[in-house]
């Protein structure tokens, strides 16, 4: 891994289709960047801060951007490939339509966020946020979600099958259409104190 860029503040830089490579970023702000388009692969954002930072069309592979806050940033069409955002927190941020495929989410805060129609395939989600987040029509399988908070989430036409969803309380989210397998289904009646017996 090349030398960390520690501390450093970058403003109103232009970084359109930047091939950000395996660069590190250690405790940097990002105010204004435009990541449009940009790529990575191997790159590594520790303790970063982004703030109105378009990620537009951008594709990352095995990047980390772990204890990050990203804040009205645009991710529209971004693409997520085993990728880690642990402990990372997304605010006041445009999330549609997004790609995340693999990697590691847990921990992430995603408390109210719009996450209508996106996509989240094969994702270790373990302990998220994602209290009062809209995820209608999203689709969230194969999925390691135990543990995640879910009150007060929207899970409207979402399609759950194959995801770990150990500690979903049915009754604490908007689940009218919610789509989920036979174990799913199984465990969550259970769950609602039903006896389920073949």
């Amino acid at each position: 891994m090349p030398e960390p860029i520690e501390g450093v503040t970058f403003h109103d830089e232009d970084w359109y289709a930047e091939d950000l490579g395996d660069r590190h970023y250690v405790d940097c702000d990002f105010h204004r960047v435009d990541l449009t388009e940009a790529t990575s692969r191997g790159a590594s954002f520790s303790g970063c801060t982004f703030g109105d930072v378009r990620f537009n069309v951008s594709r990352h592979t095995d990047s980390a951007f772990t204890r990050c806050t990203f804040v009205r940033c645009n991710l529209f069409e971004a693409e997520f490939t085993g990728c880690k955002f642990i402990g990372s927190t997304f605010d006041r941020c445009d999330m549609r339509p997004l790609t995340v495929t693999g990697g590691d989410w847990s921990f992430v805060t995603l408390a109210g966020a719009d996450l209508r129609g996106t996509r989240f395939t094969g994702v270790r989600m373990r302990e998220t946020d994602l209290s009062g987040a809209d995820l209608t029509g999203a689709t969230v399988s194969g999925s390691d979600l135990s543990g995640a908070q879910w009150r007060g989430t929207r899970l409207t036409r979402a399609d759950l099958r194959g995801s770990d969803l150990t500690g979903l309380d049915p009754t604490a989210v908007q689940r009218v259409g919610t789509i989920v397998d036979v174990g799913q289904a199984m465990a969550l009646a259970q769950e609602l104190g039903f006896d389920v017996r073949a």
